[in-house]
């Protein structure tokens, strides 16, 4: 019991120490975790998943691998296929044809793999991995249709994959009992298994939708509920069909969140946490697993091992892209896009999961070659994660698919401060936006040819209807602090508490809201300026000033040439970052940053520098008792 508390011990500091490694170094976290367990595992000995959980350790991976496909199910909405759904739509069924075929012959031709091994090896690397796509979609900023024919493409082929390969084992298992039977005997009764899964999922999705809102669930056990809710469908929908629960799961994922529930917005935060610890906890699990021996299958010095570095290399660039172009032929996506597409098919937790699963299978049917299963699912996953991770970036620039690189600011409320913010963000090349629900109110940043959007940032149809990637940081100003604060406590979970910003409460008692510290935004300004300050100050005429720090030019000198008065409120560093000045922290000025500042309309003349120079030198020196 002690040894098997370590290893979880060890294998959550493991998987979320890459994930933090990952964030502050930009590298693909699946390769860190990958390299985290290989190392925990065959080269130092320290974890041994298989001798700490035995036969436990297969159905917890599945387990977690169906709450991984459930919450990639909540995060697609079908509004979104309004631009991509002809796409996905081909990829889902041409895709899946055109990608078995070329896996299951390269694996015979190029890896040599038995034809068994190769036609269900051929099906599972159909999936392209939610946990890997998604994460790099997101740090990398693609445009929308790309993004979401990608992301949609991962968790809908996972289920499928996993399916193919099903079918494929039972064909050929069927056949060892009875030689001549057919394809098409083996296939239409996992299809009826199938459906018959996904209508359970859309059933149980059903019912938390009827349950939900009437008050049946306490709010404290909602989430228990669902997740318990979710593992049932996926234990029960396996008995029917091996892997059927996958499908089950991502139909129940996929219906929750097309259904106008609040509790399930509400429990994003929880299950988006939940998913980093199962995609962290499973990685190292599965790498740690691995047995030198069946790495040695992968010695470029050996025969075996440059056949399946051949394999790897036509899985790159011969069957990933003629999948996709073949798929994609007499659509309306642009030719960039097609190839970009074509490119991006980074492998996952699902591949190496299945792969581990169906290797035993082979093994007890007595096919030779099953074994190679293992070690060359993760080398699929190491090539294209390391591939396609440390390759997106350029690609997508070179194919001009490239959303906006420069961080940009979401400003809610149109107010005279915000829209003279806003003027001076969009001078300097910030991409920025301004957000109200009054037309009339947005008559000013019409005026001025800011960007601008009508509607309720609060409201669930403005995730559909406005693209929010560009913006990592939001500051919300309107006239209300209350609602200011409810709109950055909304965010707060999808752009980061440290990055939704507000203004300070009143200096008038009258007019403070008196609102948690805990529920607000960071408070703008070191001095806390609230909506009214800033609101006199502006008819005033305060303005807003840049200023740009070089080695000869620095904070110091910057603050000097300003008002006393003056307040700063953000710095823009070169490449693009946004830090803002609060309440509590000021960033780090360095040179190349340039400083905006809040300030009264004068600057301070030459004479104003030379009486103040003149006062400190007439002024006594520091007393001593």
């Amino acid at each position: 019991m002690e040894s098997q508390a370590l290893v979880i011990a060890t294998v959550g500091a493991l998987g979320i120490g890459a994930q933090w490694v990952a964030w502050r170094t930009g590298y693909p976290a699946i390769v860190l975790m990958l390299a985290a367990g290989f190392l925990a595992g065959p080269v130092t000995g320290l974890l041994d998943p298989e001798l700490a959980f035995g036969d436990v350790l297969e159905p917890m991976i599945s387990v977690g691998v169906a709450l991984i496909l459930f919450e990639g199910g909540l995060s697609l909405d079908l509004r979104e296929l309004r631009h991509s759904g002809s796409a996905v739509w081909r990829l889902a069924t041409i895709g899946v044809l055109v990608g078995w075929a070329l896996g299951a012959a390269a694996g015979y031709y190029i890896a040599g793999l038995v034809w068994p091994v190769a036609v269900l090896f051929g099906g599972i690397l159909i999936v392209t991995g939610p946990t890997v796509v998604i994460p790099l979609l997101r740090q990398s900023n693609i445009q929308t249709r790309p993004n979401s024919i990608l992301k949609w493409e991962g968790i809908v082929n996972d289920p499928i994959g996993a399916l193919c390969a099903v079918i494929a084992y039972e064909f050929f298992r069927r056949r060892q009992d009875f030689p001549n039977a057919s394809i098409i005997e083996v296939v239409p009764p996992l299809i009826i298994a199938a459906i018959l899964a996904g209508l359970v999922g859309y059933a149980a999705a059903r019912l938390v939708v009827f349950l939900f809102p009437r008050g049946a669930i306490p709010e404290y056990l909602k989430v228990p509920v669902l997740f318990t809710l979710v593992i049932a469908v996926f234990v029960a929908t396996n008995a029917i069909e091996h892997e059927a629960g996958l499908v089950a799961v991502t139909v129940m994922g996929v219906t929750l969140a097309n259904r106008d529930v609040a509790s399930i917005r509400s429990i994003h935060p929880f299950k988006e946490n939940v998913a980093v610890l199962l995609v962290s906890g499973i990685f190292i699990l599965l790498a740690s697993s691995l047995k030198w021996d069946e790495l040695a299958y992968l010695d470029p010095r050996e025969d075996v091992g440059q056949r399946l570095i051949a394999f790897l290399l036509a899985l790159l660039f011969l069957v990933r892209p003629a999948t996709v172009l073949i798929s994609l032929i007499g659509t309306n996506v642009p030719w960039n896009e097609r190839l970009f597409v074509a490119w991006i098919a980074p492998r996952g937790i699902v591949l190496v999961a299945i792969s581990g699963l169906f290797a035993l299978r082979l093994g007890d049917l007595g096919i030779e070659g099953g074994q190679l299963l293992t070690a060359l699912s993760f080398a699929v996953v190491v090539i294209t994660v390391v591939a396609h991770g440390f390759t997106i970036e350029a690609v997508a620039r070179w194919l001009g698919v490239k959303g906006t690189s420069r961080p940009g600011l979401l400003i809610v409320g149109s107010t005279p401060w915000t829209i003279a913010l806003a003027k001076e963000m969009k001078a300097l090349k910030t991409p920025v936006m301004v957000v109200d629900s009054s037309w009339q109110s947005l008559g000013a940043a019409r005026r001025e040819g800011l960007p601008f959007y009508h509607g309720e940032i609060l409201n669930e149809a403005t995730e559909h209807n406005l693209d929010l990637t560009p913006f990592q940081v939001l500051v919300a100003a309107t006239d209300n602090e209350a609602y200011n604060a409810l709109v950055c406590n909304e965010f707060a979970h999808e752009i980061g508490r440290d990055s939704v910003y507000q203004l300070g409460e009143s200096a008038d008692e009258e007019d403070r809201t008196a609102l948690p510290e805990s529920i607000r935004g960071r408070a703008l300004f070191e001095s806390g300026f609230g909506v009214n300050d800033v609101n006199e100050r502006q008819l005033q005429g305060w303005v807003f000033r840049k200023t740009k720090l070089s080695d000869e030019f620095d904070f110091e000198q910057a603050q000097e040439k300003l008002p006393d008065a003056a307040n700063m409120l953000l710095l823009i560093r070169a490449s693009g970052t946004l830090r803002f000045f609060t309440h509590a922290a000021r960033p780090e000025p360095r040179a190349g940053d340039i400083i905006i500042s809040f300030s009264p309309p004068q600057l301070k003349t030459p004479e104003d520098k030379s009486s103040e120079k003149s006062a400190k030198r007439a002024s006594p020196g520091p007393q001593t008792a």
